[in-house]
C-alpha cells in the first residue's frame, strides 16, 4: 500500500533543494532508490527514503565520498541520530572558528581606534600565526588554548616568555659541550622544559601532539622570528634527557 505522504522525484527535489538529476544519479548507483510506485507506475519516495536522503546530505557535508556513504549506510554504522550529532559537532567547530576570527578582527580594530596602526611586518606575522594555528590545531583546540591562556593569566605568560630564551640557551650550552643527557644538570633542564610545556598544554595530549607536529614541520623562524634556528636539535636533546630520566 502506497504511503499517503510518498513523493515523486520532482516534488522531493523542490522540497529539499536536491536536483532531480542528482536524485536520478543516486538511484542509478543504488545509493537511494525510491521504494514505492504509484498506481500509474511512477516511482515514489517514502518516509524511509527521505530519512536516508537526509543522512546522505549530512554525510556529504561532513566530507564523505559517495562510496564511503554507501558503505556506511549499507553496514548500518551510523544511525540518523549519530549523523546529525556529527553534523552538529562540525557546525560547532565552524562557529568556534568564526568567533576566533571575530576576536582577532576586534583586536585589530581596537588598535586602529587607538591610532596604533600596525606595521606591515606585524600584519604579515599575524596572518602567518593565524594560518599555522588553523593548520595544526583544530577549532576545539584553539578554543581550549584561548581558555587556557585566560586561566594562566597574562602576567604568568609574560614570565614564561622571558624564561624560555634563558632555558633554551642553557640547553644549547650543555648540548654543545657534549654533556650526557642523563647528567643531573641536563635532567634539571629537561624537567624545567617539560614543566613549561605542561603549563602551556595543561596536560592535554591532543594539544601536545599538535604542538610537537608544528615544531617538527615548521622552520623555527616561521614559528617566531626570535626563535633559535637549532630548536629542533634542542628538542631532540631534551627528548633524550627525558627518556634517560625515565630509565633511571
Amino acid at each position: 500500500m502506497t504511503q499517503p505522504d510518498a513523493m515523486r522525484v520532482g516534488v522531493l527535489a523542490k522540497r529539499t533543494g536536491v536536483s532531480v538529476r542528482t536524485l536520478h544519479y543516486y538511484d542509478e548507483i543504488g545509493l537511494l532508490a525510491p521504494s514505492e510506485r504509484s498506481d500509474a507506475g511512477y516511482r515514489l519516495y517514502a518516509a524511509a527514503d527521505i530519512v536516508r536522503l537526509q543522512q546522505i546530505m549530512s554525510l556529504r557535508q561532513l566530507g564523505f565520498s559517495l562510496d564511503e556513504i554507501q558503505g556506511c549506510l549499507c553496514r548500518g554504522d551510523l544511525s540518523p541520530l549519530r549523523v546529525i550529532e556529527q553534523q552538529i559537532a562540525q557546525l560547532r567547530e565552524q562557529i568556534a572558528l568564526h568567533h576566533q576570527l571575530r576576536d582577532r578582527l576586534e583586536a585589530i580594530a581596537q588598535g586602529l581606534r587607538e591610532a596604533e596602526e600596525p606595521s606591515i611586518a606585524e600584519l604579515l606575522h599575524t596572518m602567518e600565526v593565524m594560518n599555522r594555528m588553523e593548520k595544526y590545531y583544530t577549532p576545539e583546540q584553539r578554543e581550549w588554548l584561548n581558555e587556557r591562556r585566560q586561566a594562566v593569566g597574562e602576567e604568568r605568560i609574560r614570565e614564561v616568555e622571558a624564561e624560555w630564551p634563558e632555558l633554551i640557551a642553557a640547553v644549547g650550552r650543555e648540548m654543545d659541550a657534549g654533556t650526557d643527557p642523563a647528567d643531573p644538570r641536563v635532567q634539571a633542564l629537561a624537567q624545567r622544559w617539560m614543566g613549561l610545556v605542561q603549563e602551556f598544554t595543561g596536560g592535554n595530549p591532543g594539544i601536545e601532539k599538535s604542538l610537537r607536529t608544528m615544531y617538527q614541520n615548521e622552520a623555527p623562524k616561521n614559528i617566531h622570528p626570535s626563535m633559535d634556528p637549532r630548536m629542533s636539535e634542542y628538542m631532540a636533546y631534551i627528548g633524550k634527557a627525558t627518556a634517560a630520566g625515565k630509565g633511571q
